[in-house]
């Protein structure tokens, strides 16, 4: 709840601010100010292209797209000292939080020193400008909190790594967790002698040619959601690849796993049909068996997996340890053509 009320309040923020500068370039270009109107202009670009505005943006080109403006937003305030208007100063308190944001740490430092020297250069010399000695002493000041509220942001990044375990696209548990958690259910399972199943899910893209790999992930947080809506509370769900998910079902037997594999696996075609994606679904099943671990276990559904989308996809595949001649044996069900 805490995560979807902070993305709900920066993409609410994003987009005001949007607003504001492109009313601000508005008024300047009015006005007859071109630099500070490309200036507000360069700096709206930044805002539309962040992730924050969209959660879409995180993905080529946005996030090209973004520094590209960023650099044009750069050698507009370069040009502002020595072609004025000097109010633009005032941009430049920005330039190192931006520059930390949207370049790599070293090249921030190497701008934000840039800037720093620059502007300790020009705004002593600068006519016309009353303020000039204190707006030194103000940049500085100003350069100085954004570093240490860098310094606090990665502190806490460092600091929360550790406690992160969900996949920020998709929700899901993040797959550094799945084999403690799924030795941890394997055990419980066999100390109270339940069964126990997991399903590994995988869109078949490798049957389509026609979606970019842009529009199939820009889906990935609707198909996030959906496996939480099938799943019980104790059940859990983990990104395991880019496009491939793993359920783990505690107390639910392989055939009672199949029924509920197709019901997903059918919900997720039509979830991709219904955003015009020409894709299918296929899943694996591996229902827990003697001698079985996180890694033998997850391994029979990844093999369930690659035999379904072997034999053409958009089916469900089940694995089986052992039959009674003593080979590997699967069952399958496969759903209706696509």
């Amino acid at each position: 709840m805490a995560q979807l009320a902070e993305k709900f309040l920066l993409s609410r923020l994003s987009r005001a601010g949007f607003v504001a500068l492109i009313a601000i370039a508005a008024l300047c270009a009015v006005l007859g100010e071109p630099l500070t109107s490309a200036t507000a202009a360069a700096a709206a670009g930044i805002v539309i292209c962040g992730r924050t505005f969209h959660a879409s943006r995180q993905h080529r080109p946005w996030p090209q797209l973004q520094q590209l403006f960023f650099v044009v937003l750069l050698l507009l305030l370069l040009t502002s000292f020595w072609t004025g208007p000097w109010a633009l100063s005032h941009w430049f308190y920005a330039i190192p939080l931006l520059a930390f944001a949207l370049v790599r740490p070293g090249l921030a430092i190497a701008i934000t020193l840039a800037f720093m020297a620059l502007a300790g250069l020009a705004i002593p010399t600068a006519t016309g400008l009353a303020d000039r000695h204190q707006m030194i002493s103000a940049f500085m000041l100003t350069t100085l909190l954004s570093g240490l509220l860098v310094f606090l942001r990665e502190y806490k990044t460092r600091q929360l790594a550790p406690l992160r375990r969900t996949d920020e696209l998709t929700q899901a548990a993040s797959r550094e967790y799945l084999s403690a958690d799924l030795h941890k259910e394997i055990q419980r399972s066999e100390r109270e002698g339940t069964d126990m199943s997991i399903i590994m899910i995988g869109l078949d893209t490798h049957l389509s040619d026609h979606d970019p790999d842009e529009d199939i992930r820009s889906i990935l947080p609707r198909i996030g959601r959906y496996l939480h809506s099938q799943i019980r509370d104790f059940d859990t769900y983990y990104r395991v690849a880019d496009l491939q998910f793993l359920v783990i079902l505690p107390g639910i037997a392989t055939s009672d796993a199949i029924n509920r594999s197709e019901i997903i696996r059918k919900g997720l075609c039509t979830l991709l049909e219904s955003h015009g994606m020409a894709l299918t679904v296929s899943t694996g099943i591996a229902g827990l068996n003697i001698g079985d671990d996180a890694d033998s276990l997850q391994q029979s559904a990844a093999n369930a997996l690659r035999r379904a989308q072997q034999q053409g996809g958009n089916r469900t595949q089940a694995y089986s340890a052992w039959t009674q001649s003593g080979t590997s044996g699967s069952t399958s069900a496969e759903g209706p053509a696509s």
